[in-house]
């Protein structure tokens, strides 16, 4: 690194008048956010001015513009005032809520003289179009700026920095050449240099000398965009020449001082970025983070200053004590647990005892796999996965809900298990990886172990074959871990080999990508396809937290609503989203009497080792209440699907049983993780509550007694013509499996001998077309797809065939010229089901594209499940006033907005006030607990309800407290709602006035935890 710190001439006049104790903040987005990774820049400045205890923080974040700066935890997006009027296309609201500092707040705190702005990006793909808004926006930033003074005293030093240029990686991966995005990138760089030297700022340019060093042919960039380490390395330098001038003046190791650097940004984004902080600055700040979150920030800001100290003393060669300076840092105040149940705590079980808890569907066992007494770091496991050997990987993350300061850096990892005698134990356990923090979503690949890391999506790669990984790549940054369990998770490919995410309510994310900034907002889906390096927000929706993904045998995406009971089908909801907007969502396709939540997980039933008669079911777990596993009948229902409930197939006794994920095993068998865990509740207990377990986790597996386990697949090493074999197996795993194995192949050599395979497959035989759409599926994994056998698929005798190849064309526009065509076509499909598929699709393309291809399916006949689909295409594509949200939200009364808030009554009790008998959660319909005493459902309301309770005559443990909303609700709010819940769902009392709720959160004011249903009987009967 030293050797590249200098690139000009010791006496080029600096941008930037550094004085001892300087403090630097960077603003802006991708390019400098992800500097927090890399660490290189701040490195070069420490080493060009040792002696000047440079204080430097990033406060950069994906997608950031000037004026538009999302957070979850602000309420507007909007950097400075009058920000607003340069963002039509951005400004539909987006729901966040909280205290999260605005721009200038933070460099206020951080008391800023020199601020480094790396803008141009974002504002570029709109187009050249819009570049007198973002002169005019540029110009309000730069006059806004020099208006304040965040040290006090005078402006400060502000640099303005252009974007690097695309850099052209086609011929190795298909990536776009990126000559169009670098003639918007040319002149947006020439626009933020013109009103620079009109404004009097310094400005760097990054966009011509990055053309210049890509010409050298060495890769700089992942993909294009996200500069790699090398990358990072010369831009470090080319910077500190331009700002400074002069060369390195320290003799200080390069590589130490990085070393220091990096730590410290990692206390820093715990701090600037700190992961859930919906509990430290969001909508659930209250009613528990007032009691260890300002401390926690104290106790970061202060591990943060310290780390200066090591990179100062560091530079001076004097020795520091970290530790001891670590341990001078303020103390966290004890938080008490809340869950005190009255028959006191159940103890955890283990082995034979735990096994007894659990009760399968007759004909079935369920046995112990793994536990965390054979495999210590068996905790928290969160996900799990068979890789083609056969062997079982699991991340697990005991520093969930997320690290806290004081304690050793967090240790999630991901664990190989295998069972190498055959006897259905695991008996050996390798690491993978570790060091992770919050491996809530992983996936297998060819190439390596896609994995969530907060706000990245990370390759984890083994180079040397030993089941160890060796190098990691940050592919892409910016997704929001605001609520780290609502953060990219539940991964799943689909039969391309994309990887499906789930991400959740109050979520911002914002990822720029060589295709342009993807941007989401509270609910929804991305798709991350590794052979294009391509992301895209596949479906936004009004969801609260999806933690289940499945694909059926037609590559059919179904997916699990989680704090929500319900199931649905995907593919509707996938039409090109609107920012700020959700799409519609496909109809519910679980029957009422089985609704439960929270769920976690899906998987179809597809194994010879199980009963003929349940292929093709839907199995789902769930977490509350009901702890364990349901089972579904898929139906066909026209354009889309229903289920009718089969059997529980997995019930416990034991409370502490939380079963997240499942998979089928490679011998036909099911695998299920279990989070095993006291506490799962974020709103009824304080996320630092003690009794939330850091240390339990379990694998159980499910057989059918009555059927043999099946023989494996050969699938790792084994040649290309018994791998398309493979695809004639009944089993989806399998299947799943072979199609990742053929992805690692030559195209070269998996072409032709599948074009073969396909050629002599039997015609007469009912799974022809099926093999066919699988033969279709390998060629579209390896990114080269078979167009004369896609288009004979468009044709196929079986709709779901048909679906499915439409589904495939949807994907390949860039390689299939006429998929404008083939989707007017299929837009006039005998079945709904394919018709709807194009739409879909067509929504992703020119506007004339879509509105011809939607125009031709509206002469055919239009069914509930394309109706809501329909009209908001509609809408979007024909009208420029759609009815706003905030008009809808008007048209509700106070207490029915509070009652259907996320995490409020709405989820628990239902959109109809009838509960979800099934997980647990009683009725609010026909109960006097309801209609009843003002007072006691005043007092249930602030400080919750824990315990049994009677409700209509019938019991319900209540296993989980019912949120206490003492510090979530105002006394108007309370009174609003429970006015309102009093008469609605067929209720009939008299409303709450707000005085009366005043005057009992006086009175029990002193009361700590939560209330006890026989307790408050006792003192109000009635």
């Amino acid at each position: 690194m030293g050797g590249m710190l200098s690139t000009c001439s010791p006496d080029q006049k600096p941008l930037a008048e550094v004085q001892k104790g300087s403090r630097i903040a960077l603003i802006g987005s991708n390019i400098c956010a992800r500097m927090l990774h890399y660490g290189h820049l701040e490195t070069a400045f420490h080493l060009r001015y040792p002696d000047s205890l440079l204080f430097v923080r990033n406060l950069c974040d994906g997608g950031d513009m000037p004026g538009f700066r999302p957070h979850p935890a602000r309420h507007t997006p909007w950097a400075f005032p009058g920000a607003e009027t340069y963002y039509e296309e951005l400004s539909n609201p987006s729901g966040s809520e909280g205290h999260f500092p605005y721009p200038d707040a933070w460099l206020d705190t951080l008391d800023a003289d020199i601020i480094l702005a790396f803008w141009g990006h974002n504002a570029a793909q709109f187009g050249p179009g819009r570049l007198p808004v973002f002169k005019a926006e540029l110009r309000a930033f730069i006059r806004h700026t020099f208006g304040q003074a965040y040290n006090n005293t005078h402006p400060p030093q502000l640099i303005l920095v252009t974007p690097t240029a695309i850099q052209d990686l086609s011929d190795t991966a298909d990536l776009p050449k990126g000559h169009r995005m670098n003639a918007m990138l040319s002149l947006y760089s020439n626009a933020i240099q013109e009103v620079a030297a009109a404004e009097g700022v310094p400005v760097i340019d990054l966009f011509e000398p990055s053309k210049k060093w890509y010409a050298g042919g060495q890769p700089l960039t992942i993909d294009g965009l996200q500069l790699n380490d090398a990358g990072y390395r010369r831009v470090a330098a080319y910077l500190t020449d331009q700002l400074f001038g002069g060369s390195t003046k320290n003799s200080a190791e390069p590589n130490v001082v990085l070393e220091a650097v990096q730590d410290k940004n990692w206390f820093w984004a715990n701090d600037y970025k700190i992961p859930n902080s919906v509990h430290v600055y969001g909508r659930r700040y209250e009613p528990y983070g007032p009691d260890n979150y300002p401390a926690e920030i104290r106790k970061i800001q202060a591990m943060t200053v310290v780390r200066d100290t090591v990179i100062w003393k560091l530079l001076q060669g004097e020795p520091y004590d970290l530790k001891t300076a670590d341990a001078r840092t303020p103390d966290l105040p004890l938080v008490e647990t809340n869950f005190k149940p009255q028959e006191g705590l159940l103890p955890y079980q283990y082995g034979a005892e735990a096994e007894a808890t659990l009760t399968p569907a007759p004909g079935y066992k369920v046995e112990l796999f793994a536990s965390e007494k054979e495999f210590e770091d068996l905790a928290n496991p969160v996900q799990l996965s068979f890789d083609n050997q056969g062997r079982l990987w699991v991340a697990v993350m005991p520093s969930y809900p997320h690290y806290k300061p004081g304690d050793a850096r967090p240790n999630d990892k991901i664990l190989i298990l295998e069972d190498t005698d055959g006897d259905g134990k695991a008996d050996r356990q390798t690491t993978f990886a570790d060091g992770l923090h919050l491996p809530i979503g992983f996936e297998i690949a060819p190439e390596g172990v896609y994995v969530s890391q907060s706000s990245s999506l990370v390759l984890l790669m083994d180079t040397d074959g030993d089941d160890r990984a060796d190098q990691k790549e940050i592919l892409l940054s910016g997704f929001d871990d605001h609520d780290t369990h609502h953060a990219i998770s539940a991964f799943c490919a689909d039969p391309s080999g994309a990887i499906f995410m789930g991400e959740g309510v109050f979520l911002h994310t914002n990822v720029e990508t060589p295709y342009g900034t993807v941007r989401g907002t509270n609910g929804g889906f991305y798709r991350y396809h590794p052979a294009r390096y391509h992301l895209e927000r596949t479906a936004q929706l009004s969801i609260p937290n999806p933690w289940g993904i499945a694909f059926d045998d037609w590559g059919q995406p179904f997916f699990a609503e989680t704090s929500g009971p319900d199931v649905r089908w995907m593919s509707p909801g996938t039409i090109a989203p609107v920012y700020g907007k959700a799409n519609p969502k496909a109809a519910n396709i679980i029957e009422d009497a089985h609704r439960v939540r929270p769920t976690s997980g899906l998987e179809f039933v597809s194994s010879r080792h199980f009963p003929e008669e349940v292929q093709g079911d839907l199995l789902i777990n769930n977490t509350i209440g009901f702890l364990g596993t349901k089972q579904h009948q898929m139906i066909e229902a026209g354009t889309g699907y229903s289920s009718r409930h089969r059997f529980d197939l997995v019930q416990s006794a034991d409370p502490h049983f939380r079963p997240v994920d499942m998979e089928f095993a490679p011998d036909g068998s099911l695998y299920l993780v279990d989070w095993h865990n006291r506490l799962i509740g974020h709103m009824q207990h304080n996320a630092r509550d003690p009794l939330r377990d850091h240390a339990h986790g379990r694998i159980y597996r499910v057989t059918y007694l009555a059927r043999p386990l099946l023989q494996p697949a050969k699938i790792a090493g084994v040649d290309i013509p018994a791998l398309l074999d493979n695809l004639k197996l009944p089993e989806y795993r399998a299947r799943y499996r072979t199609r990742r194995e053929l992805r690692g192949r030559s195209a070269a050599d998996v072409l032709p001998a599948l074009r073969e395979w396909a050629a002599h497959l039997d015609t007469l035989s009912e799974a022809y077309e099926q093999h066919l759409l699988e033969a279709l599926w390998v060629s579209w994994g390896l990114n080269q797809v078979e167009q004369p056998l896609l288009q004979q698929l468009l044709h196929a005798k079986d709709y779901r065939v048909r679906a499915a190849a439409v589904r495939v064309l949807r994907y390949t526009g860039h390689q299939v010229e006429e998929q404008a065509d083939w989707l007017l076509e299929k837009a006039g499909d005998p079945h709904g089901r394919v018709r709807l598929e194009a739409v879909v699709a067509a929504s992703w393309l020119e506007p004339s594209v879509a509105r011809s291809v939607l125009e031709r399916a509206e002469q055919e006949a239009v069914d509930e499940w394309m109706e809501p689909v329909y009209a908001t295409l509609r809408e979007r594509l024909y009208t420029d006033t759609p009815l706003a949200a905030p008009e809808l939200e008007a048209a509700l009364s106070p207490g029915q907005q509070v009652y259907e808030r996320e995490g409020s009554c709405i989820t628990c009790h239902q959109p109809d006030g009838k509960g979800l008998a099934a997980s647990g959660f009683p009725p609010l319909s026909g109960s006097e607990w309801v209609t009843g005493s003002k007072e006691r459902v005043i007092k249930l309301t602030l400080k919750g309800l824990h315990g049994p309770i009677e409700v209509n005559g019938k019991a319900y443990p209540g296993q989980v407290p019912m949120t206490a909303f003492e510090g979530l609700l105002s006394d108007k709010e309370i009174a609003d709602v429970l006015s309102y819940v009093r008469n609605a769902f067929g209720n009939s009392a008299p409303p709450i006035s707000q005085a009366e709720v005043k005057r009992v959160r006086a009175a029990v004011a002193d009361k700590e935890g939560f209330y006890r249903p026989a307790e408050l009987l006792g003192e109000h009967p009635k």
